[in-house]
């Protein structure tokens, strides 16, 4: 009898033994300290014996992955709807750089464990180069990134995002939270070695994805950082792991977790701070004391050997330098640093791309030092003559000074890219009033003064300048407008320059269908008298809102010019009077552009 009571005692008590080490079921867990066995560590991650997940510990170059071990079902069927879930983890990053740290940390929805080919650095050990973007990854991430990387478009080095199937987030934010008060904004610095808590909530019904951050041991705040409207069904698989991911780079960085909570169709429990791990230590006074003797000395040293190289590297390229940066010297307006335009622009991020300009993107820019908004052009990698148009770009705009050209405001080249600064023209282009039915028409004194301020900019390039520029690219879409709808000609980026009483080299003809005269596209030569004929065109373009050519017209309506001129040969031009402006326009002005503007064309 006693043998029997004996087993059974010893039965329950592994038995409940194992629950208790679980901490956590097919629908969720809770770690206050990761003390239980169900934490599959990899790479270099591990759990100390305290109980803290530390998910990269301070070495180089190095990525780390924990995994939940069993795995979770977010949905009831390979077809059906993905459920609503929580989850909540206080974490820490340790850097021994104030200013640098690895690269940063992921909360990971993935449907492997397996994440040997990822890389590590800028990827947070998550994907390569060759998987980057596709759909059949489904993983869901949320990042907590330390590091910018521009092919990423990161807004800055200290951002969360939300991240599918990519490195590129979908939604972005700078660290930090909401007050829930005043509702003013707090910014948190993620490698400060702070304790902070994050709070990931899906609702499957709204599809609406929150990242909510805060520092411990304050409550969740009311507001979330970011906010999603996102379809996870197309996401996630029946069958999925949940866990971390961090890498560290080049700097000794120490991604920590101190619990973590997961709830399916529900709130995840909240934490028990009392009950959390402590933080490594700091180093002891006798390593810092013999950092405070030895690092100065250490930098001393290496300042000497590096200035040394850097002057020998310097007097043997000085000769080879002077040629490569002459332009710059004899011409270049200011010069901004990568830096800047990078924060300005919030790391080129595809919220502020403007369009496409010339051979570049263009996006809308803040300078963080004087606050002033810009439109920084970067150059397209698939330019085949990047460099000598934009050199010519630089040699020209940046000495041009007129009311009626855009201002060239700077420039910037880094690793082979090139930026061009400009004033920020807030209403756009005049195409997208000319035809755009959304936007509201330009009246005609509007449209009047916009002419005259494009013809008296070309006659400033053609010859009030000491050089003939040749613009080879005017139209509607190129004239930009200023907060007073001042008319600005703007995108040089096909201009060129020769200088007065010469031959303009023969090139490929160069500019937009509609535009271009006859003998441009018989000789290749662009001359002042093309440009002129592309300003009639835009003449009429302006007067009438349609444009030069419309390919679904018939025959005898498909160019612009033709209908005008046999308008007028009927002494019917006015009826090309673009519909939109009703009666409200000066009837001599309107004639003189129609007439202008075939005598151009």
């Amino acid at each position: 009898m006693s043998a029997v009571f004996l087993k059974t005692f010893l039965f329950l008590f592994l038995l409940h033994r194992e629950v208790a080490d679980s901490c956590g079921g097919n629908d969720g867990f809770t770690f206050n300290g990761f003390r239980c066995r169900n934490i599959d560590p990899d790479g270099i991650a591990s759990i100390t014996s305290d109980g803290l997940l530390v998910v990269t510990n301070n070495t180089v170059q190095s990525k780390g992955h924990a995994f939940y071990r069993t795995p979770l079902r977010f949905r009831d069927s390979p077809n059906g709807t993905v459920f609503s879930f929580s989850t909540t983890f206080v974490f820490a990053f340790i850097s021994e750089l104030a200013d640098l740290s690895g690269d940063g940390m992921a909360f990971i929805v993935s449907p492997t464990l397996d994440f040997s080919r990822a890389l590590g650095n800028q990827y947070l050990g998550l994907f390569n180069s060759s998987n980057l973007g596709n759909s059949t990854n489904h993983v869901l991430a949320i990042e907590l990134d330390t590091i910018p990387n521009p092919e990423f478009h990161d807004i800055d080095d200290n951002h969360v995002g939300i991240n599918i199937n990519d490195m590129k987030s979908g939604e972005s934010h700078t660290a930090g939270y909401y007050l829930n008060d005043t509702g003013s904004f707090q910014t948190l610095s993620l490698r400060s070695g702070q304790t902070m808590q994050v709070w990931v909530d899906y609702d499957s019904h709204a599809m609406l994805l929150n990242v909510t951050l805060a520092s411990i041991p304050m409550a969740k705040p009311h507001r979330p950082l970011l906010s999603a409207v996102v379809n996870l069904s197309s996401v996630l698989l029946e069958i999925m792991y949940v866990g971390f991911s961090a890498t560290t780079g080049p700097f000794l960085t120490s991604h920590n977790v101190l619990g973590w909570s997961f709830k399916m169709n529900g709130v995840a429990q909240a934490l028990d701070f009392s009950l959390l791990p402590s933080l490594p230590r700091a180093k002891s006074n006798h390593k810092l004391k013999v950092l405070r003797i030895g690092l100065p000395v250490v930098s001393v040293s290496v300042v000497l050997i590096v200035g040394g190289i850097f002057v020998f590297i310097l007097r043997r390229r000085t000769k080879y330098s002077e040629l490569l940066e002459d332009w710059e010297f004899e011409y270049g307006p200011h010069r901004f640093s990568y830096k800047d335009l990078f924060k300005a622009t919030k790391g080129f991020r595809d919220k502020e791309l403007l369009g496409m300009g010339g051979f570049g993107r263009v996006y809308k820019g803040v300078l963080p030092s004087s606050r002033s908004e810009v439109a920084v052009k970067r150059v397209s990698h698939g330019s085949r003559q990047g460099m000598r148009e934009f050199i010519a770009e630089i040699v020209s705009l940046g000495r041009l000074r007129h009311r009626n050209l855009v201002q060239l405001l700077g420039y910037c080249r880094r690793q082979g890219e090139l930026l061009l600064v400009y004033d920020y023209m807030p209403n756009g282009s005049l195409e997208k009033f000319l035809h755009d039915q959304a936007k509201p028409p330009l009246d005609w004194v509007t449209r009047f003064r916009i002419v005259k301020g494009v013809a008296s900019g070309l006659l400033y390039l053609h010859e009030d300048w000491e050089q003939v520029v040749i613009h080879r690219d005017i139209k509607a879409s190129n004239v930009l407008l200023d907060n007073e709808l001042i008319g600005r000609l703007g995108d040089f980026g096909l201009a060129r320059l020769y200088d007065n009483g010469t031959d303009p080299h023969t090139t490929h003809v160069v500019g937009t269908m509609g535009y271009l005269a006859p003998e441009l596209a018989q000789t290749g030569k662009a001359t002042t008298i093309t440009d002129v004929f592309a300003f009639g065109v835009f003449l009429l373009e302006v007067a009438c809102g349609r444009r030069p050519v419309d390919p679904t017209a018939d025959e005898e309506k498909l160019i612009l010019s033709d209908r005008v001129l046999k308008n007028w040969q009927k002494g019917s031009i006015l009826e090309m009077t673009d519909p939109r402006l009703g009666e409200e326009y000066a009837v001599e002005e309107v004639e003189l552009v129609l007439k202008l503007g075939l005598l151009c064309s």
